[in-house]
């Protein structure tokens, strides 16, 4: 659908924006244009080239080819500061501002008042409340920064970039520690800077503010602009085939399937009741059992990972309770989810998974030495005999145990990692996006591994952004939407077209 033509001319415009990093095309000839009074989203998956875009406008990177107009007029930024100096600010989630300052020197930090050559603190105050006090924000300027809410602290980011540029306003991912009475705040001193005229491209996955707060979408899919619309001609369902790259169906997916699986298969193993974290997830209620996978789908954002940290241990429950067979159970650490039987192989296998320095042998034999402790040492033999046959069993294409596992391809990486949860007999695997990255023929190795080990007893939790994978694999599924759990799919109900019509539904 094509967007109706502006009243006004365009404050910010992209042109044919292309940006590689070696093999990696981010940026495919993407066009933007941002309107001056306007909230316009940016939207897209992961990998969708957002984050590239931004760094683009910003000056962080250099564009590879295209054009970027300001006012009608051609700019280059060099750098984040000379976007700031041409009228371009982002702010970002990780509020980048210092927490031991004052509200008032964060705002004005590197451009000070002075008086006779001397800072001069009482106008850097009365400043600073004039500045938030346009925006009905009435707190104490002189007091720090750290002991004001994360909203306040996002606020006063947003002000600093207003009064540092004042022409388009970035916004990435800025309600996503927030509550509601926290998210109206910000939302009201958005519509503040919209009255003012300023241009806000806000990045977020939480679509009910989307669709509550911005006026146009363009949605990005693998480095290419896929959709640009008017917020309130989009129908939900067309927004979400757009991200995902599927178009919705009357016939279930080819790939749905009659599944005859019946109670008496599965054995009770996990059940959590209220489990929750403060502006991480809202309270969900899960059952996890022997025999059976369980695929947590939703879009980028929606909590899938956040609810594998809280089983984990890495994030602290804050509400609810865990049980194992009736029988309550600490989740607060992931030292005491590894004794429960739990193992966890993460998104990023780079930076949360295997450790590059490391042998093969000596990562895959970490589990086990960790739920031992470091007093019950495995001796080196042991270690070399659970390594090849994890090797063998998982078909690892690996000179030897000994080779580091940086010099593995992707595919056999993530073995390894699985390699590691087995040989510490788990009861449960959470497996977050283990098929991510990886080239097509690891791909199905990986997911005959998945269906092998739950058919020999392992009590499987399963992410993944390929709706087609979820579906094949899952007994149940588990839905999301911005952080809360919508629905839960099970047997025949198990399609691509159910899986987005939760996602979608309001």
């Amino acid at each position: 659908m094509t967007v109706n033509e502006q009243p006004q001319a365009p404050l910010l415009e992209a042109r044919g924006l292309t940006k590689s990093f070696v093999a990696t095309q981010a940026l495919s000839d993407v066009d933007f244009t941002l309107y001056g009074g306007e909230v316009h989203a940016l939207l897209g998956e992961n990998g969708a080239g957002k984050s590239t875009l931004i760094k683009v406008l910003t000056g962080v990177y250099r564009r590879d080819a295209g054009t970027i107009l300001l006012d009608g007029v051609e700019i280059e930024p060099g750098n984040p500061r000379h976007a700031q100096e041409l009228g371009i600010s982002a702010v970002y989630q990780e509020i980048n501002l210092i927490p031991t300052l004052s509200v008032a020197e964060n705002i004005f930090l590197g451009r000070q008042p002075t008086r006779f050559g001397l800072l001069d603190q009482r106008a850097a105050n009365r400043q600073a409340r004039e500045l938030l006090k346009a925006f009905h924000i009435d707190i104490d300027v002189t007091r720090e920064l750290s002991s004001y809410s994360v909203a306040i602290q996002q606020i006063v980011a947003i002000v600093r970039g207003v009064d540092l540029s004042a022409k388009v306003l970035i916004l990435d991912e800025p309600t996503s520690s927030l509550d509601r009475h926290e998210v109206e705040i910000l939302f009201s001193v958005i519509r503040s800077l919209k009255k003012r005229g300023i241009g806000i491209i806000l990045i977020t996955h939480f679509l009910d503010q989307v669709y509550e707060i911005s006026d146009r979408i363009t949605v990005l899919r693998n480095g290419q602009k896929v959709g640009e619309h008017r917020t309130a001609e989009l129908p939900r369902l067309r927004l979400i085939s757009e991200m995902l790259g599927r178009e919705l169906t009357d016939e279930l997916s080819s790939q749905d399937k009659s599944r005859a699986r019946t109670e008496s298969e599965y054995e009770d193993f996990l059940e959590v009741r209220g489990f929750a974290h403060h502006g991480k997830i809202e309270p969900f209620d899960l059952e996890l059992r022997k025999h059976e996978i369980v695929g947590l789908a939703g879009l980028l954002g929606s909590g899938r990972t956040e609810i594998a940290h809280l089983l984990f241990g890495i994030q602290r429950h804050d509400k609810g309770h865990a049980f194992i067979n009736g029988r309550r159970i600490n989740l607060s650490s992931p030292q005491k989810a590894i004794r429960q039987g739990f193992g966890l192989c993460p998104e990023d296998r780079k930076a949360e998974g295997i450790i590059d320095a490391l042998s093969v042998r000596e990562n895959i034999i970490l589990a086990l030495q960790a739920k031992l402790g470091w007093f019950d040492y495995l001796s080196l033999k042991r270690q070399r005999e659970l390594a090849q046959e994890m090797i063998d069993a998982l078909r690892i294409v690996t000179p030897d145990a000994e080779t580091p596992v940086s010099q593995l391809s992707g595919g056999n990486q993530q073995k390894v990692i699985l390699a590691r949860w087995l040989v510490s007999n788990p009861e449960l695997l959470i497996l977050d996006e283990p098929t991510r990255g990886i080239d097509v023929g690891a791909h199905a190795e990986i997911i005959s591994i998945v269906k092998r080990l739950a058919k020999e007893g392992k009590a499987m939790l399963v992410i993944s952004s390929e709706l087609a994978e979820i579906v094949d694999y899952s007994d149940r599924v588990v839905v999301l939407r911005d952080h809360k759990k919508v629905t839960e799919l099970e047997g025949d109900q198990i399609s691509e077209n159910m899986i987005v019509q939760a996602i979608a539904e309001r």
